[in-house]
């Protein structure tokens, strides 16, 4: 089997030594290339090139911004995605059951090469941009925008950097009077109003630490987009949904500031008040005026644990 290992060699778990051991479990049984990525949507075109050259499987070591890039690339291909843990979070690799260090990570990788352990799924668009995992649009985004501007501190401290970046952007630094934008579904009809909302392709939504972040039970890599949106951005019902989000979720559909919708192949956000911010996979992609959001079936392969059931 042909592969190219992808590395982020600035990723927060990627260190010489570990690489030099990943290439050499990867290389013992099949014929591995090697490319490295520096900088924003390079993954994406070493993918593309991989998947038209005949490579048969692009295995990412870095974090969930590369993988996302990368797997933007192989859409629609037949050329298979395998992600391994490089990043401090690695939500998309963890949601499939990979563990969460790189060694164990390879090996369970080459026992599922072994048994040819591929899956065909669906992910999400925004703007023609893929995401693997979630969109972020408002109040995530900002916060996204605002840690990558201390990006060498979130190499070391990422979920404390994450957790106090937030509560000083809840409470400082975003619009919690008005709302950012108003939401639509397929034939145009307005859902609500929202200032921030997250369209969900699998659960969790994130990991703070070793618990994972779930805002619904309602999406899955078989099956369209999930939305939760919160329509106020009180401090009290905001605390409590993440109150309930760290607890799995359980009571967040009871939260009266929060609407939650699923199974969405379409829905648009349309701006209030001027362009607003968005991220995919953690990764911020400045603002918008317009986000049109679209489920794509049935478009990508992955490499899943040989043991697991469905991917959610």
């Amino acid at each position: 089997m042909r592969l190219l290992l992808i590395v982020n060699p600035t990723a927060s778990s990627m260190t010489p030594r570990r690489r030099v051991k990943v290439q050499q479990l990867l290389g013992e049984h099949h014929r591995l290339e090697v490319a490295e990525t520096y900088r924003r949507g390079h993954a994406t075109r070493l993918a593309r090139t991989a998947a038209r050259d005949g490579i048969d499987v692009v295995v990412v070591a870095a974090g969930d911004g590369t993988l996302n890039e990368a797997a933007d690339g192989l859409i629609g291909t037949e050329t298979a995605l395998a992600p391994l843990p490089g990043g401090s979070t690695n939500v998309f690799a963890r949601t499939l059951g990979i563990p969460h260090s790189i060694i164990p990570a390879t090996e369970q990788l080459m026992v599922s090469l072994d048994a040819q352990s591929f899956q065909r799924v669906g992910v999400g668009a925004g703007n023609g941009r893929h995401f693997l995992f979630h969109l972020g649009a408002g109040f995530d985004a900002e916060v996204i925008e605002q840690v990558e501007r201390r990006h060498w501190v979130k190499r070391w401290l990422a979920h404390p950097v994450f957790a106090v970046t937030a509560a000083t952007t809840f409470l400082r630094g975003f619009d919690r009077e008005r709302p950012a934008y108003r939401v639509e579904d397929a034939d145009g009809t307005p859902i609500a109003d929202g200032y921030f909302a997250i369209v969900s392709n699998t659960k969790p939504y994130a990991f703070f630490g070793p618990r994972p972040l779930t805002v619904t039970h309602e999406a899955g890599l078989d099956r369209a987009l999930a939305l939760t949106m919160f329509t106020r951005l009180e401090v009290g019902p905001t605390i409590a949904a993440i109150g309930s989000a760290l607890a799995r979720g359980k009571r967040l559909s009871k939260n009266d500031a929060v609407l939650q919708r699923a199974d969405l192949e379409t829905l648009t956000f349309v701006a209030y008040q001027g362009p607003f911010p968005w991220q995919v996979d953690g990764d911020y992609l400045g603002e918008v005026e317009r986000l049109e959001v679209h489920y794509v079936p049935d478009c990508l392969t992955l490499v899943v644990p040989r043991a697991r059931g469905k991917p959610h």
